[in-house]
């Protein structure tokens, strides 16, 4: 039995939640509580092997009960968020930050026509995460810089990179920011990425990596030219490729694999448009969305970067791509940032020498 604690100040949601989640054989609800102060304190006395967050909370709100509660007991953290507005997804995020696994969507009531679905993602993250292995965290007043250092291994050099394409799932938004927050902000090429994550999150999840990135960071629209050093994220219910001429192409077509954006239909279309002249990278995630495309990019001459074991929530997507033989180099989010400035280092130069003169 996976031993769940909820946290939600209101008696609606978490009547709610212990309804859902009791209803699976495999989770034991083993208490509530009402606010973050309670939340810190039935961790302590019940040790929980996975929490449920609310974020907006009296006393205590989501993001300090999870700060706190990562440095006295460090527990695995499920962000559920009942809100979609920007503002409120930026601050469940932000949670991540403190050292929550994953930020979900609260289900919205048996009527609802996605509730079946939600709920059944919903307990499913709940039991994957109770499994992780969370280590205690200390706050820090200031962002740290992240060593750049790649792997010893990486022989790479400068290369005529003109688009980086990344996908990821669970766990991903954390390494997003990493890899993302490292970045230059004369980082000349753009970015696109297919981050698997709930209806209504994604505006909020724009808005939380531009807060700690020095690149823009959109959604992304059909038809827009992709600019140097823009970070383009896939709206929710399209894919996401590129047209000729280097614009955005979105997309209403089937999912694939049960997923719309998919990782893979971004890779297939970044292969297509730039062949060796891309970098594909495979991230955390359940599944394998994107593995087989990642190895369609190594054939096209691009160079495939895939986020190492050690360092992934889930080793699925890349733990696929890396059984096909897809990935160039297996790598931790600072290694592929470190890799990623390497491989454009000759451009930034140039852009600097050009501006200096």
């Amino acid at each position: 039995m996976i031993k769940v604690l909820v946290v939600d100040d209101s008696p609606v949601a978490r009547e709610f939640l212990v309804h859902i989640l009791s209803s699976d054989p495999d989770l034991k609800i083993v208490g509530t509580a009402r606010d973050g102060e309670e939340a810190v304190e039935a961790v302590l006395r019940l040790k929980p092997d996975v929490v449920t967050m609310d974020i907006h909370m009296p006393k205590k709100d989501g993001f300090e009960a999870t700060l706190h509660i990562m440095q006295v007991a460090p527990t695995p953290i499920v962000i559920v968020s009942g809100s979609s507005t920007a503002r409120e997804v930026a601050t469940a995020f932000r949670a991540m930050e403190a050292g929550a696994l994953v930020v979900v969507p609260m289900p919205r009531g048996i009527g609802d026509p996605e509730y079946e679905t939600v709920v059944k993602d919903l307990v499913q993250t709940i039991k994957l995460m109770a499994e992780i292995k969370v280590v205690r965290r200390y706050p820090r007043l200031r962002k740290e810089k992240v060593p750049l250092k790649p792997a010893e291994e990486i022989k790479v050099g400068p290369a005529e990179v003109k688009v980086v394409a990344i996908g990821s799932s669970t766990g991903g938004p954390i390494v997003l920011q990493t890899i993302l927050s490292a970045l230059p902000k004369k980082f000349p090429v753009p970015v696109l990425i297919v981050q698997h994550m709930a209806a209504g999150f994604v505006l909020g999840f724009a808005e939380w990596l531009a807060g700690t990135s020095s690149l823009p960071v959109h959604v992304a629209i059909d038809g827009e030219y992709l600019l140097p050093g823009h970070v383009y994220l896939a709206p929710d219910g399209f894919h996401m490729g590129i047209k000729e001429g280097g614009r955005v192409k979105l997309s209403k077509e089937e999912p694939e694999d049960g997923l719309r954006p998919s990782v893979s239909y971004l890779f297939r279309s970044v292969a297509r448009a730039f062949g060796k002249n891309a970098v594909g990278i495979l991230l955390t995630g359940m599944g394998r969305d994107g593995a087989k495309e990642l190895k369609l990019m190594k054939d096209k001459g691009a160079i495939t970067l895939a986020q190492d074991k050690e360092s992934s929530i889930v080793h699925g997507m890349p733990g696929e791509a890396i059984g096909l033989g897809a990935a160039t180099y297996v790598l931790s989010p600072p290694q592929i940032a470190a890799t990623l400035i390497r491989l454009v280092g000759a451009i930034i130069k140039g852009g600097m020498q050009r501006e200096n003169s």
